[in-house]
C-alpha cells in the first residue's frame, strides 16, 4: 500500500490516500524529527530536546516512549512503515519520495539544472506540495527553527520559478501574482525586480519606473540604503530601451489570443464535500507515479447518480480554481445524459472550443482527428483547466483531452469511464450521497438556523426520506423556502409515504426533477438492463448478493453479472462488499415504480417467488450444516430457474446467514404479503439455529410470530405444534414466560392428540427451561426427566445426551450434586460417542458449575476451556457468554482476580451484542470493585 508523509503543511500521513490519525502536537512533532533528516537515527536525548526543548518533563523518556508506542500502533497494519530502535536511537526507514519536504527539495534541484518548459514544470510541482504552513499541528524551539529554514527554502524556490517563468515570456500572466507577494515583502529586491521587468514586458513602462521609485524611497526611508547594483542596472536597462531585456519567447502575432472564461456561474452553496474537495485538489497536484515518468495530463472523473451533485461539484472546485489557470477555462456539456437532446459529437464540442481560442472558423480542419492535434497545440503550455460536463461514455471524451501537463481536466458523469481510467491515467472520484450532517447543512442553509431548529422531528424525517441525495434535498429545502408560512411537518408528510415519496420530488421542470433526472438514466439502458433494474425494484431486502439476484433475474449468473456491472457503471446500483449490491433507497423507489410499468404482474410474482425460494432453500441447506442432529423438515422443490447457493461447511453457512440476515427476514415479510404461507414458517425455522446461536432473540421472536399465523393454515397438526413450540422457545428466550407457557402447553396438546412422541419430547425440553425461567426448578426437573424417558423409549440417542445433560443441570440447581454429575457424564459420553458437540459444550459448561459448586475449581476450570472452545468452534455465541460467566465465577474462587476480570469483561461483550439486559447488568455489578459475585443466573442448556 502506499504511503505518503506531509511536512509542507499540517504534519500528516495518508495510507492509501486514507488519513492516518498522527495524535497531538507533540505526538506529531516525533514524526517529524524522524522524518526531516530521513533514514537517519535520532537518539533519544536528541528527540526529547525537539519535543520539549529546554523544558523537558521529569518523564520524558518515558513520555517518549509512549508516542513512539503510539505511533507504531498507528501504522501497525502498513509493513512498509517501522520505526526500529538502533544502537544510535530511533530511526523511521523511508523512501524520501514518500515524504513532500525531500521531494520538494529534489524537484528544485532538477529545475536548476534543466532548461525551458521542463524547468518550470518541475519549480511549479515543487512549489504545488506546499499545503500552507509547514509542520503544521506542532511547536516548539525546534520546530520554529525547522520552520524558518522551510520557509527560506520555499521563498527562494519561489523566485526561482519566476525568474523561470519570465526567460520563457510568462511575463504577464505573472503581473498579478508577483504585485500580492511585493506587497507582503516590499525590501525584497529580487522579487521587485522580476515584477518591473514583468511590467516592462507587459507593455506597462510606466508602471515599472514608477515602481522602481517607489521602492527606492522606502529603502532609504526604512533601511537608509540605495537599491543593490542589479536593481539599478534593470532601471537603466528600461530607461535605454535595452533589447536584451525582450522575453526568450514572443508570440508571433501582433494580438494575444483570447483567454477563454467559459465556466457557468458557480453553484449557489456547496454543503460539504470536503474531502472530494480535497481529492480533487490531490489529484491535481499529484506528481507522476515513477521516479523519471514524463508529467501527464492531471484528468479527474467524478462519477456518480443522477441528482448526486457532481457538476455542482466540478463547478464549486473550477471557480475556486480559476486564479490557478490563467491561460483560461473552457466549459462543455456533452448532454450524454440529457431529455431533450442527443449525446453532442466530440467534433461539435471541439469545434467550440477552437472558437473560444480564437481560431478563425474557416481554418478549423474538416477531419476530427486534425481537429484534436489543433486543440492539443494551442493549449500546449498553457495553463488551462477544462471541465467536460454530463459525458456519456470515453469515446465523447477522449478527442477533447490535451496533451499539455500544464492543463487539468475534469470530467463529470453517471459512468465510471473506465477507458479514462486504464488509457489516460485518469484519477477516479465517486461521489457518494451526503452524511446525516452535511444533509442537515444542506437544509440550515436554505431555511435558516431557526426554522430548522423549530421542528426537529418534522427535519429528521426529511432528511430521513432524502437519505443524502443532493437533488432531493434541494428540491424540499426550495419548495419550503418558497413556502416560509407553511410548517415543515406538512412536507414530511408528503415524503413519509413511500407509495407517493417519488411524486412529491418530482418538479415541472426536468433538471430540478428527481423522477425526470433518474430517468435519464433508464433512458441508456440496454433492454436486459431495464428488465434487471425493475427486478431489482422487487427485492425489499438492504441489499443483493450475485447469487440472489441470479435467481431474481432468472438468469446464468455470469449474465447477471453484467448486467450488474453495467447498472454499477450508471451508478444506479453500487458494489459496496465484493460481490454485493445495494441501490439508494430513491433510486429503490424509482426501480419499484419501473417494475409496475416495465413489468407484466405475472413476471413480477414468479421473479419474488424465485427470490423466496433461493433464500429459503439456502437457508435450510445453512441449518442442516449448522444443527445435523436437528429433526429436518420436508421443503416443496424449488421453482424453475432457481438455484440455491451451495455451502460448504458450517463456517461458510454461518457467514452467509449472517451477510443475508436482512434479506432473509424480508423474504419472510415478501412471502406473508403474498400468501404464500409454507416459506414464511419455513423461513422461521432455517433461521432458529442461527438465532439461538447468536443471541438474536428478538429476531427469534419476530419470525416465529410471523410463521405462526402461516403454520396455523396448515392441514398437517404436526407443522402447528412445531410452529407453538418454537415459538414457545423463542419467547422463554426472549424472556416472554407466560406467552412461552403458553404456546408450549398448546403445542404439547396438540402432540398428545396426534400422538407424535418425538413431538412431545422437545415439547417438555422446552417447557422445563420455560418453568426454569420462572424460578420452578422443580417443574423444570420434572419435565426434562420426562423427556428423557420420551426420547430412551425413541431410542434417539443425540437427544437423549441433551436431556441426560438438562436433568443434570436441574439437579445441579437443587443441590443434588452426584445425581447432577453422573447424569451429566452420561450425557457427555453419549454427545462424544455420537459426534454431538453443541451437546459436548453445553454439558462441558453444565460439569463445570457442578465442579464449581463442589469446591473442584481446577477441574471446573477444564471443563470451562473446553466449553469455550467448543462453543467458539460452533459459532455458538449465546452459550459462550453463558461459560465465560461461570469461568469468571471459577477463577474469582481461585483469587484469580485479573483473570475473573477478563473472562466476566468477555461475557459482558456478548451479553450486551445480545441485548441480554439482566445478564449484562448482573455481571456488570459483578465486575464493579470485583464485589462477591451474585449466584449465576445464567439460562438453562437448550439445544
Amino acid at each position: 500500500m502506499s504511503v505518503q508523509f506531509g511536512l509542507l503543511g499540517e504534519i500528516q500521513a495518508r495510507v492509501a490516500g486514507v488519513a492516518v490519525d498522527l495524535g497531538h502536537s507533540r505526538q506529531r512533532c516525533v514524526l517529524a524529527a524522524l522524518l526531516v533528516e530521513p533514514n537517519r537515527a535520532q537518539p533519544l536525548d536528541v528527540l526529547v530536546e525537539r519535543v520539549w526543548g529546554g523544558q523537558a518533563p521529569r518523564q520524558a523518556r518515558g513520555t517518549l516512549y509512549g508516542y513512539l508506542y503510539r505511533l507504531r500502533q498507528a501504522f501497525a497494519d502498513v509493513p512498509e512503515v517501522t520505526i526500529d530502535r538502533t544502537p544510535g536511537g530511533y530511526l523511521l526507514p523511508v523512501d524520501e519520495d514518500a515524504v513532500d519536504l525531500h521531494r520538494f527539495r529534489l524537484l528544485v534541484k532538477r529545475s536548476r539544472t534543466e532548461d525551458g518548459e521542463a524547468a518550470l514544470a518541475l519549480a511549479e510541482q515543487a512549489l504545488g506540495l506546499w499545503r500552507g504552513t509547514a509542520l503544521g499541528g506542532a511547536d516548539g524551539a525546534w520546530v520554529d527553527a525547522v520552520r524558518r529554514t522551510l520557509d527560506r527554502e520555499r521563498w527562494a524556490a519561489q523566485l526561482h520559478h519566476n525568474d523561470i517563468a519570465l526567460r520563457l515570456g510568462r511575463h504577464a500572466g505573472l503581473v498579478a501574482d508577483l504585485s500580492t507577494l511585493v506587497e507582503e515583502n516590499p525590501l525584497d529586491e529580487r522579487l521587485v525586480g522580476q515584477l518591473i521587468l514583468a511590467l516592462y514586458r507587459s507593455g506597462r513602462q510606466a508602471d515599472a519606473l514608477e515602481h522602481y521609485q517607489r521602492t527606492r524611497q522606502r529603502l532609504a526611508e526604512e533601511l537608509g540604503a540605495d537599491p543593490a547594483p542589479a536593481l539599478r542596472d534593470l532601471h537603466q536597462r528600461i530607461l535605454t530601451a535595452d533589447p536584451a531585456l525582450s522575453p526568450a519567447r514572443e508570440q508571433a502575432a501582433t494580438t494575444p489570443p483570447p483567454v477563454p472564461r467559459q465556466l457557468p456561474p458557480a453553484p449557489p452553496q456547496l454543503t460539504g464535500r470536503t474531502a472530494e474537495l480535497a481529492a480533487l485538489a490531490a489529484a491535481d497536484c499529484a506528481p507522476p507515479e515513477a521516479a523519471g515518468a514524463p508529467a501527464t495530463v492531471a484528468i479527474s472523473v467524478i462519477a456518480g447518480a443522477g441528482g448526486i451533485g457532481k457538476t455542482w461539484l466540478a463547478l464549486h472546485w473550477a471557480h475556486q480554481q480559476a486564479d490557478r489557470f490563467p491561460d483560461g477555462q473552457l466549459f462543455v456539456d456533452l448532454h450524454g445524459f440529457s431529455p431533450t437532446a442527443n449525446p453532442m459529437d466530440p467534433s461539435t464540442a471541439l469545434r467550440g472550443f477552437l472558437d473560444a481560442l480564437g481560431v478563425d472558423p474557416q481554418s478549423v480542419p474538416h477531419d476530427p482527428h486534425a481537429q484534436s492535434a489543433l486543440f492539443r497545440s494551442l493549449v500546449s503550455d498553457r495553463r488551462m483547466l477544462i471541465v467536460i460536463d454530463n459525458a456519456r461514455d470515453a469515446d465523447q471524451v477522449v478527442p477533447l483531452l490535451p496533451g499539455s501537463p500544464t492543463c487539468t481536466v475534469v470530467v463529470t458523469s453517471r459512468n465510471r469511464l473506465t477507458e479514462l481510467l486504464t488509457r489516460h491515467g485518469a484519477r477516479p472520484l465517486r461521489v457518494d450521497p451526503l452524511g446525516p450532517v452535511e444533509a442537515a447543512d444542506v437544509l440550515t442553509a436554505w431555511l435558516g438556523g431557526r426554522r430548522v431548529a423549530a421542528e426537529p422531528a418534522a427535519v429528521k424525517e426529511m432528511l430521513a426520506c432524502c437519505n443524502g441525495l443532493p437533488l432531493a434535498l434541494s428540491i424540499v429545502a426550495g419548495r419550503a423556502a418558497a413556502y416560509p408560512e407553511f410548517p415543515l411537518a406538512a412536507m414530511a408528510a408528503e415524503l413519509l409515504d413511500a407509495t407517493t415519496r417519488l411524486d412529491a420530488l418530482a418538479d415541472d421542470s426536468t433538471a430540478a426533477s428527481l423522477p425526470a433526472v433518474l430517468s435519464w438514466s433508464h433512458h441508456a439502458l440496454s433492454a436486459e438492463q431495464v428488465r434487471v433494474f425493475a427486478l431489482l425494484g422487487l427485492s425489499s431486502g438492504p441489499d443483493i448478493g450475485l447469487p440472489a439476484a441470479t435467481a431474481l433475474a432468472g438468469l446464468p449468473a455470469p449474465a447477471t453479472r453484467t448486467v450488474l456491472r453495467a447498472l454499477e457503471d450508471m451508478h444506479l446500483v453500487r458494489q459496496h462488499t465484493p460481490g454485493r449490491w445495494r441501490m439508494h433507497d430513491l433510486i429503490h423507489l424509482y426501480a419499484v415504480d419501473r417494475a409496475r410499468h416495465d413489468l407484466a404482474e405475472a413476471d413480477r410474482q414468479a421473479a419474488q417467488r424465485r427470490l423466496v425460494d433461493f433464500y429459503l432453500h439456502t437457508a435450510h441447506a445453512a441449518d442442516r450444516l449448522l444443527n445435523p442432529h436437528r429433526d429436518p423438515i420436508r421443503l416443496d422443490e424449488p421453482v424453475p430457474d432457481c438455484r440455491p447457493h451451495p455451502l460448504a461447511d458450517q463456517s461458510a453457512a454461518l457467514e452467509w446467514i449472517s451477510a443475508e440476515h436482512g434479506n432473509l427476514s424480508a423474504a419472510q415479510r415478501l412471502a406473508a404479503d403474498h400468501g404464500w404461507h409454507p416459506p414464511v414458517w419455513q423461513l422461521a425455522w432455517a433461521l432458529d439455529s442461527f438465532h439461538s446461536r447468536r443471541g438474536r432473540l428478538p429476531d427469534k421472536v419476530t419470525m416465529w410470530r410471523a410463521g405462526l399465523p402461516a403454520a396455523e393454515r396448515h392441514d398437517d397438526p404436526a407443522v402447528r405444534a412445531l410452529a407453538r413450540r418454537c415459538l414457545g422457545v423463542a419467547a422463554a428466550y426472549a424472556g416472554s414466560t407466560g406467552e412461552a407457557l403458553r404456546h408450549l402447553d398448546q403445542a404439547l396438546e396438540l402432540a398428545e392428540h396426534i400422538g407424535d412422541r418425538t413431538s412431545q419430547a422437545h415439547i417438555h425440553r422446552a417447557l422445563a427451561w420455560a418453568w426454569e425461567r420462572q424460578g420452578r426448578t422443580d417443574s423444570a426437573l420434572r419435565h426434562a426427566t420426562h423427556a428423557l424417558r420420551l426420547f430412551q423409549d425413541l431410542d434417539s440417542q443425540e437427544w437423549e445426551a441433551a436431556a441426560l445433560n438438562a436433568v443434570g443441570w436441574y439437579e445441579a440447581q437443587q443441590g443434588d450434586y452426584d445425581e447432577a454429575r453422573a447424569h451429566c457424564e452420561a450425557a457427555l459420553d453419549l454427545a462424544r460417542r455420537r459426534r454431538h458437540r453443541q451437546v459436548e459444550a453445553v454439558t462441558r459448561d453444565s460439569l463445570g458449575l457442578i465442579a464449581r459448586l463442589t469446591g473442584n475449581h481446577t477441574e471446573a476450570l477444564d471443563h470451562y476451556r473446553l466449553a469455550v472452545g467448543l462453543c467458539r468452534d460452533l459459532g455458538h455465541t449465546y452459550d459462550e457468554a453463558d461459560v465465560f460467566d461461570g469461568l469468571g465465577h471459577t477463577h474469582f474462587a481461585l483469587g484469580d482476580r485479573e483473570a475473573t476480570r477478563t473472562a466476566w469483561r468477555q461475557a459482558l461483550k456478548l451479553y450486551e451484542t445480545q441485548h441480554r439486559a439482566a445478564d449484562a447488568e448482573r455481571v456488570r455489578q459483578q465486575l464493579d470493585g470485583l464485589r462477591t459475585p451474585l449466584k449465576s443466573g445464567a439460562a438453562s442448556r437448550s439445544t
